[in-house]
């Protein structure tokens, strides 16, 4: 429940919401709308990826439920105010850094509890625990576009807001620790401890996983454009991310039975490479709704192994003492990555159209930023295990 009201609401907002503001409410009142609005996107995930020690200090203090409970409040506050933004600052302040705040409480205090219920197959585990958010980006595009020309956008962010308050209560009663923990304020020295840097192994795995979040949500936040720019409808773009993330959620429970079987890392770098692949000699030549459909879901099937591996793979570097530490600062290096987005739309303003056909950029930016984190990903392999064939 919680990955689908979080991170399943984000990657449709990105499909849908952005491409309905950009073309019906500020394309034609704003200066290069379509980068303004990237930064809506970019905000919620520099807070939700900043705000985990936060959310630790107020766990060690009031325990798992009340951070749950705070998250949920920030989640269903920030979608209900979007609803009456007016401009995209608004935005910024509501859907940015209110409800990504409340997306981080949400997810790392999830991600610190499920460990605790598995020592056997646990990349299987947290694989069906990240596919929820596949199942948000699926249902959430055939909720918010129907809303969205009928009701307006905001309506369907106020709609969003009261959905998402009912099923994070849900899981605010469901969840609990397996061990209750002992009560005591933490201090943000005692979360973030830069010690866990003197391991190279995890020094790699935080560029891997920057380097793979860059290109990770460049096809949700534009090929939605894409697919308006070609002629078609927003019920067929609003499809193909609808489609894209039903394969992220069979994906993502994939990916964690083949890294029970054949290692976290090899499975991460075979998910990479497909996924770079798919963007080379599948979305560069998609000039279809069959071909955009194709590529989201090959895609869509791949692109998510960062998110079902990062709790294993950063248990297996570091160990479970240094488990909570290690992933918040994973979380947090990943900072970099949000800029993946407008670092795409700058590149796309200044060639699309002229040196390139338009999207072109958008296209090559994924797929080199996908084979860049598979070469970093088998650095880390080989530096863990020098044995090319190892279960890694």
């Amino acid at each position: 429940m919680v990955q689908v009201t979080s991170y399943g609401v984000t990657t449709a907002w990105y499909g849908v919401m952005q491409d309905y503001y950009e073309r019906d409410v500020f394309g034609d009142k704003v200066a290069n709308a379509p980068l303004q609005l990237s930064f809506v996107g970019t905000f919620c995930l520099i807070f939700s990826n900043c705000m985990g020690p936060f959310g630790q200090i107020l766990g060690s203090m009031w325990g798992t439920r009340i951070v749950l409970l705070i998250g949920t409040l920030f989640i269903a506050v920030g979608m209900i105010i979007a609803g009456f933004s007016t401009q995209i600052w608004h935005l910024y302040m509501t859907q940015g850094i209110c409800f990504g705040i409340g997306v981080s409480f949400m997810y790392v205090t999830i991600m610190a509890v499920a460990p605790q219920y598995f020592d056997r197959k646990r990349g299987f585990a947290l694989g069906l625990i990240a596919s929820g958010s596949g199942i948000g980006g699926l249902i959430m595009p055939f909720i918010m576009t129907p809303i969205n020309r009928s009701l307006g956008g905001g309506w369907t962010y106020r709609i969003l807001g009261f959905i998402c308050l009912a099923c994070d209560l849900l899981a605010c009663i469901l969840v609990k620790d397996r061990v209750p923990q002992p009560r005591g304020r933490k201090k943000l020295s005692d979360i973030i401890k830069f010690d866990v840097f003197k391991s190279g192994s995890f020094r790699i795995w935080c560029g891997g996983a920057t380097m793979q979040m860059i290109g990770y949500f460049i096809p949700f936040f534009f090929v939605p454009s894409h697919a308006t720019h070609l002629g078609l409808s927003d019920s067929q773009g609003s499809s193909v991310v609808a489609v894209s993330a039903a394969m992220n959620f069979v994906g993502r429970i994939v990916c964690g039975y083949v890294a029970d079987r054949f290692g976290l890392i090899n499975t991460n770098i075979l998910y990479l490479v497909i996924s770079s692949l798919a963007s080379f000699l599948i979305w560069v030549f998609a000039y279809t709704y069959g071909t955009l459909m194709a590529y989201m879901a090959i895609f869509g099937f791949f692109c998510g192994s960062y998110f079902t591996l990062v709790s294993p793979i950063t248990a297996s570097i570091l160990g479970m003492e240094k488990f909570p530490t290690g992933l918040s600062m994973v979380l947090m290096s990943n900072v970099a990555a949000v800029f993946g987005p407008n670092i795409a739309s700058a590149v796309e303003g200044a060639v699309g159209g002229v040196i390139a056909e338009p999207f072109f950029s958008y296209k090559m930016f994924a797929g080199v930023a996908y084979i860049l984190a598979a070469f970093v990903m088998i650095w880390l392999k080989l530096n863990m295990n020098r044995n090319i064939f190892a279960k890694v």
